[in-house]
C-alpha cells in the first residue's frame, strides 16, 4: 500500500545529479526548494492550525525524512507568530514562506502572482443531519479489553522507529465507544489527514454527481485537454478518481518527481499536473500520484463556480454542515483550488465523522448526500490493486496488502481512508465500525500491523456479527 509518498526525500539523488552532471535536467535546486516547502507548510499547518509546539513538529514530523536528516545542520526555520508565518530555509539560499489565512488554513507562498483569498461565508446554521456521536467530554471506554487495546496502539518504543500516535476514535453503531488523544491533543484539535483528504475530495464529487454537475465515466471536463486530437480528451473523471489517467504523473518520493514538485514548488497545482503528457493509455495501469487529486480539485471547483469561496462554501453547505463537522480545514492553493491531495484538517471526531457517512452508504439523518451506488462504487477494486477510488479496500481483489489485513483478522468487508505517517479512518460495515487514528507513525507501513491488532480487539469486545460476504478474484 502506498500513501503519499514524501517519506523517502533523499539529498543523495542530488549530489548524484550534481556529479553526473545532470543539473539542468533534474534540477537539485527544486528538489531541496520541495524540502524547505515541504517543512514550511508542515510547519505552518500543524503550528497555527493544529497549535502544536513547533519544536515538536520539526522532531516528530520533519526531521525524520532522509533528506532534511541530511540537510539538517543547513536548514533553519522561523515560525514568526507576529507575522502569522513561517520560513524555511537552507544555506541561507533555497528558502520557503508559507503564511496562515484563518480559516483558509496555511498557503505556501510560491511566486508573485495573485493569491485567491476566497473564504467561506457564513453558511447558514441548521441542525446536523447526522445524530451526534458523543458529549463534550473525552469517551473513556466502559470495556476494560477497550482500554487495553488503546494503551497497546499508543504504546511507544524506547527507540525510533516512533508511533507517536495523536489520536484514536472508535464509533460503533454511531456512537463513539471509545477514544483517546495523546497530550497536547484534545477533541477539538485539527490534525492533518495527508493522502486522507482524498476520501473528502471523493465525497464532494460525489455529491455533484448526485446533482447531475458530473459524471464519473465522461470524459474529465479540463479545458486543457479540449483541444482536437489532444489524446488526454480519452481521460475520465473515473480515471484521475482511481489512478489511472494514464498521465506522465508518477510519485516517486524522490524529490525529483512531479508531484512532490506539483505540492512544494507551484503556485497553480493543478495547471502544472494538467501540463503533464500522457505516458501511457488510460485505464490501463495504476499509478498512485497526488496529482491525480489536484486535477480532481479544480473539476470540483471549476463546477461550483470557478473561485476559492464557490468552493468552500460548497464544501460547508454540502457536506460539513450536515454531517456537524465545525473543524475543517480545507486548505487552498494561491488559485483557490483545494490541496485535495494532502491538506484537509479535521479532528479526530470529524474524520469519523465522514466514515460514518461511507458506513451509512451515502446518508446522513435520512437524507441522502452521496448519490445511491457511490460508496459501492468508491470502495470497487482497481485494476486488482487494494486502491479504489479515494479510499483503499479489502473486498474484491487478491493484492498482497489486501490480503495481509484479511489474515491478520480486519474483515474483507473493510475499506478506508489513508494518508501519510499513519492516519486512516477505517470503515468496517459488517460491524457498524468506524476508527479514525491519526498520528505520526514512523514505523515501516506505518504500523499498518499495529492497526491491524487494534481492530481484531475491538472487533472481540462487539456482538458477533454474521461474517461478511466478499468477492476475491481467480489467480
Amino acid at each position: 500500500m502506498k500513501a503519499h509518498g514524501f517519506i523517502g526525500l533523499s539529498v543523495a539523488l542530488v549530489l548524484a545529479a550534481v556529479l553526473t552532471g545532470a543539473i539542468a535536467v533534474y534540477r537539485p535546486d527544486k528538489t531541496i526548494r520541495v524540502v524547505t516547502g515541504l517543512a514550511a507548510h508542515t510547519l505552518c499547518a500543524e503550528s497555527f492550525v493544529s497549535g502544536f509546539d513547533p519544536g515538536e513538529i520539526y522532531a516528530q514530523t520533519i526531521a525524520p525524512y532522509p533528506g532534511v536528516r541530511l540537510l539538517a545542520p543547513h536548514m533553519h526555520y522561523v515560525v514568526d507568530r507576529a507575522r502569522r508565518e513561517v520560513r524555511v530555509d537552507i544555506g541561507g539560499v533555497f528558502a520557503s514562506r508559507a503564511v496562515w489565512r484563518g480559516t483558509l488554513g496555511c498557503l505556501l507562498i510560491e511566486g508573485s502572482g495573485p493569491v485567491d483569498e476566497g473564504r467561506a461565508a457564513n453558511v447558514p446554521r441548521s441542525a446536523p443531519l447526522l445524530p451526534e456521536i458523543a458529549g463534550g467530554s473525552v469517551v473513556v471506554p466502559s470495556d476494560p479489553a477497550l482500554g487495553r487495546a488503546l494503551d497497546r496502539i499508543f504504546a511507544e518504543p524506547a527507540a525510533p522507529p516512533h508511533r507517536w500516535v495523536k489520536a484514536v476514535v472508535v464509533v460503533y453503531d454511531g456512537r463513539i465507544i471509545a477514544e483517546r488523544y495523546a497530550p497536547g491533543v484534545q477533541v477539538d484539535t485539527p490534525l492533518l489527514g495527508y493522502s486522507a483528504s482524498k476520501s473528502f475530495i471523493n465525497a464532494l464529487v460525489g455529491i455533484l454527481v448526485r446533482e447531475g454537475r458530473l459524471k464519473v465515466d465522461a470524459p474529465a471536463p479540463v479545458p486543457a485537454w479540449s483541444g482536437p486530437g489532444d489524446p488526454r480528451r480519452a481521460i475520465t473523471l473515473d480515471n484521475l478518481l482511481r489512478m489511472t489517467s494514464g498521465l506522465a504523473i508518477a510519485e516517486t518520493g524522490s524529490g525529483f518527481d512531479p508531484a512532490a514538485r506539483m505540492l512544494y514548488t507551484e503556485r497553480d497545482m493543478a495547471g502544472f499536473a494538467e501540463r503533464q503528457p500522457l505516458a501511457e493509455k488510460p485505464g490501463t495501469s495504476m499509478e498512485y500520484s497526488d496529482a491525480s487529486t489536484l486535477i480532481v480539485s479544480r473539476i470540483v471547483r471549476d463546477a461550483v463556480g470557478g473561485t476559492g469561496a464557490a468552493v468552500q462554501n460548497f464544501a460547508h453547505r454540502e457536506l460539513f454542515a450536515p454531517l456537524g463537522m465545525k473543524s475543517v480545514v480545507l486548505e487552498p492553493d494561491a488559485t483557490g483550488t483545494p490541496v485535495g491531495s494532502t491538506h484537509i484538517l479535521a479532528t479526530a471526531r470529524d474524520w469519523a465523522r465522514l466514515g460514518l457517512l461511507y458506513l451509512n452508504d451515502g446518508v446522513a439523518g435520512g437524507r441522502r448526500i452521496l448519490p445511491e451506488g457511490w460508496v459501492r462504487y468508491s470502495s470497487r477494486s482497481t485494476l486488482r490493486t487494494s486502491y479504489a477510488a479515494g479510499f483503499w479496500t479489502n473486498a474484491g481483489t487478491n493484492d498482497e496488502g489486501a490480503l495481509g489485513r484479511i489474515s491478520a483478522g480486519v474483515p474483507c468487508d473493510t475499506f478506508f481512508a489513508s494518508g501519510n505517517l499513519g492516519q486512516r479512518v477505517y470503515i468496517i460495515p459488517s460491524h457498524r465500525l468506524v476508527i479514525a487514528r491519526l498520528g505520526v507513525t514512523q514505523w515501516p507501513d506505518y504500523d499498518i500491523g499495529g492497526d491491524n491488532r487494534f481492530i481484531r480487539a475491538v472487533i472481540a469486545t462487539l456482538p458477533p456479527a454474521p461474517p461478511p460476504a466478499c468477492g476475491r478474484l481467480a489467480g
